[in-house]
């Protein structure tokens, strides 16, 4: 299931109710541990934000594996892989309402690569164009956290199209 939500006690209220006690939760966009300080502790989470502020708080949480970086790049993604490679919940906050198309990209890379059962995304943009989108006459329907039509794509390679959006993100080695 993929839910979408802007309304920040909407978007905690849907992990909630899809959680179970001891799940996989991946969680894009933690800032300082709002959403993360309320999953059970049984769960394993692994929690990535490219935020100064969050290095300090999202270190003090017992039992997360924090990530300083941004979800954009590769090596987070396969530093994230290396830790587990499914997951339960995918909950992606990034920016809240700005730029749908990379919350859709990092959707797709990280639904991808992990298979989630559930996404909880927040985000306006994404939430907007659902609601003001009128539905053609194909069908297609996703019932897992990811998009069925990308079942086999196993991790993806470098993105090269992310240098295009964010050229500060470049390496000038």
């Amino acid at each position: 299931m993929i839910k979408l939500s802007y309304d920040i006690k909407k978007y905690r209220k849907d992990i909630l109710d899809l959680i179970n006690e001891e799940d996989t939760v991946i969680e894009l966009g933690c800032h300082i541990g709002g959403t993360t300080k309320i999953l059970p502790e049984t769960c394993n989470v692994i929690a990535i934000d490219n935020s100064p502020e969050a290095i300090g708080k999202m270190k003090n949480i017992e039992n997360v594996h924090f990530i300083s970086g941004d979800v954009r790049r590769h090596e987070v993604l396969a530093e994230a892989y290396k830790i587990v490679q499914t997951c339960d919940i995918l909950a992606i906050d990034l920016g809240g309402g700005y730029h749908p198309d990379t919350v859709f990209k990092v959707f797709y890379i990280y639904s991808s690569t992990f298979k989630p059962k559930h996404t909880i995304i927040r985000n306006r943009g994404l939430l907007e164009f659902f609601n003001s989108a009128e539905c053609g006459e194909d069908n297609y329907v996703s019932k897992e956290g990811y998009l069925d039509s990308y079942h086999d794509s196993g991790i993806p390679p470098l993105i090269k199209e992310f240098d295009f959006w964010t050229p500060s993100l470049k390496n000038d080695d």
